[in-house]
């Protein structure tokens, strides 16, 4: 196992590396130039100033000159300064990333719980209403666009009921500390989460209904039927163990992704983490700041492809680490 994990790291380190280079390129071949926006946002369009701007940052650089100073500070753990923020973007990324994981990490959470337990009853009560009605709305949250279902729930439990707050992290001004923190900060969390929930949910459902179904015609569930094991017992320790590796694949993928896809839901709900970040980087051409996001959410996929790995052992013992 140390040696897999090992093996793993190295390559992920060659992976990190290529991405850093592969975005470096696509990031300069966008359109705009960081210093005529700072420039523009100045109100100032002097050539001599654009040219001080872009000699300050490193931008006036031939660009093998700029792509290998940037890769040695990516060795050296410094993600750069921030053209826009003038702050490192190191910091800027660590003040936003734990809003990021407490929303995504919740929202991955709710999909998975809710997927497979949905999923599960879909496959036990499969070809009647129940299962009809599970597989109709996974098909509903699946096709909707997730800007319309947070624009709805905003209209719905927001405007309309007045249940939760429509926007940001906590109430501005409330000062609210200890356990009232907490449940302030929960009651922002929810329609959020739940946004991004759904969607991945949908995924679960339908991929937990299949794999049950398919795993139900295996001779060894035949067997222990033979063998007059109770239907509970045989779905609880036959059927969904061996179900869940699809899912558990799914999940690792989905759990990578999460953390630099919540850009849109980040956008609605004005929720500050690093996706709203990378989109204000983004319209701001502030280079070094959007390297840095696209580093850390490779870097979190990465590791958590590298814990899917190690979480399928726990699911399925008969997996053994290649070496």
């Amino acid at each position: 196992m140390l040696s897999f994990v090992a093996q793993r790291i190295v390559k992920g380190v060659i992976v990190l590396f290529a991405i850093v280079v592969l975005n470096f390129f696509l990031i300069r071949l966008a359109p705009g130039d960081p210093a005529m926006v700072m420039a523009g946002e100045a109100g100032a369009s002097d050539q001599m100033f654009v040219a001080q701007l872009r000699e300050k940052f490193g931008l006036d650089r031939p660009l093998p000159e700029q792509l290998f100073r940037y890769v040695k500070g990516i060795a050296s753990f410094d993600l750069g300064f921030s053209f826009r923020q003038q702050m490192p973007v190191a910091k800027l990324i660590m003040d936003r990333l734990p809003a990021t994981l407490l929303l995504t990490m919740t929202a991955f959470a709710i999909s998975l719980v809710f997927g497979i337990l949905f999923g599960v009853l879909a496959a036990r009560f499969a070809g009647t209403w129940a299962d009809t009605a599970i597989t109709i709305l996974a098909l509903v949250f699946y096709a909707t666009p997730l800007f319309w279902i947070a624009l709805m729930a905003i209209l719905l439990f927001s405007v309309t009921m007045d249940w939760l707050p429509s926007f940001g992290y906590e109430t501005i001004g409330a000062g609210y500390t200890g356990f009232a923190h907490v449940l302030d900060v929960g009651a922002h969390l929810i329609m959020p989460a739940a946004t991004i929930g759904l969607f991945f949910m949908a995924t679960y459902t339908r991929m937990t209904r299949a794999s049950m179904l398919e795993v139900n015609r295996l001779d060894f569930v035949k067997t222990a039927r033979a063998k007059g094991l109770r239907n509970s017992i045989i779905q609880r320790r036959h059927v969904l163990r061996n179900a869940l590796l699809p899912v558990v694949t799914l999940a690792g993928v989905h759990s990578g992704t999460l953390i630099g896809g919540a850009v849109l839901t980040e956008t609605v709900f004005a929720w500050p983490g690093i996706g709203r970040l990378m989109y204000e980087a983004l319209l701001q051409r502030d280079y070094n700041l959007l390297l840095g996001v696209f580093v850390v959410c490779s870097a979190m996929v990465l590791i958590f492809n590298l814990i899917t790995d190690l979480v399928y052992r726990m699911v399925d013992p008969r997996i053994e680490f290649a070496t």
